[in-house]
């Protein structure tokens, strides 16, 4: 039986196929991987990324939604022991049954990295830290902080989420074939707000995403649009010394979680979800 030649890119999957071994490489250091370590692995690809966990880390399972790159792949990393392919999506994998303590280390497609970070995220108590590439866009928002034109629900949550480090930045031409845009790898460490129950953080996330639904509006209307009862609104604000004037984009990480929290304390049922 022939080698299988390299697959070409498939444009509808994002595909886009690391080739610099200095980016791996810089990959890896970051990752501080151990031969005790299990690693989640999201689009292999042509493996680049791949084989270089394998040498790093006790166990690699990669998840790769191409069954053209799963056999190449296969083929490629036979030798690998350590390695477990999944052809499957990542967006429907059971990340739940990941041993804890697996580490995320991913070149994500860009056109699923925000669906499939939070995901990742869920899953806290089982991934410390996530090492992943990322549209040097979606990077920036993640560790954008308040008062920023880029600060938004993804910005807040993320890290609410985790503590994050936009660790360098990626050329296109490290790429076959190139995007159209600039990449970044950014670092994440899952925080013990994560371990709080889930209707917490939901209702943490919901009450961002009201606040933020609104941009040009103050949080006090933005919030009313969205069904809060703009009285316990204020009140809040006004226990936080907060104007009332006060908008979304200015509000920090912690002054959100200070004011979730003095809002959800002090009543009631918060609205429901539509």
């Amino acid at each position: 039986m022939g080698v299988l030649p390299p697959p070409t890119a498939l444009k509808h999957l994002g595909q886009n196929f690391l080739i610099d071994p200095n980016i791996v490489r810089k990959i890896i250091a970051l990752a501080e991987l151990s031969l005790t370590d299990s690693v989640l692995e999201i689009g292999p690809g042509r493996g680049i990324l791949t084989e270089a966990l394998c040498r790093s880390a006790g166990h690699v399972t990669a998840i790769e939604i191409d069954p053209r790159l799963h056999a190449y792949v296969t083929e490629r990393q036979s030798r690998f022991q350590n390695l477990t392919l999944v052809l499957g999506d990542a967006m429907t994998y059971p990340i739940e049954h990941l041993p804890i303590g697996t580490i995320v280390v991913a070149n994500l497609p860009y056109y699923l990295s925000t669906p499939l970070l939070f995901r990742l995220l869920e899953q806290a108590h089982r991934v410390p830290r996530l090492v992943l590439m990322l549209q040097n866009e979606v990077a920036d928002r993640l560790v954008a902080k308040s008062g920023s034109s880029v600060y938004g629900v993804l910005s807040v949550m993320a890290q609410y989420s985790a503590d994050i480090t936009k660790a360098f930045k990626v050329s296109p031409q490290c790429f076959r074939p190139r995007p159209d845009v600039d990449s970044a790898v950014v670092l994440l460490r899952t925080t013990d707000r994560m371990k709080q129950t889930r209707e917490g953080r939901d209702q943490f996330a919901t009450f961002v995403r009201a606040a933020f639904a609104h941009r040009r509006k103050t949080l006090v209307n933005s919030l009313k649009k969205q069904e809060y009862d703009p009285k316990h609104v204020e009140s809040a604000l006004a226990a936080l010394h907060f104007p009332l004037s006060i908008r979304a984009e200015t509000l920090s990480l912690d002054e959100f979680i200070a004011l979730s929290d003095r809002f959800h304390g002090s009543l009631l049922p918060s609205p429901r979800r539509q």
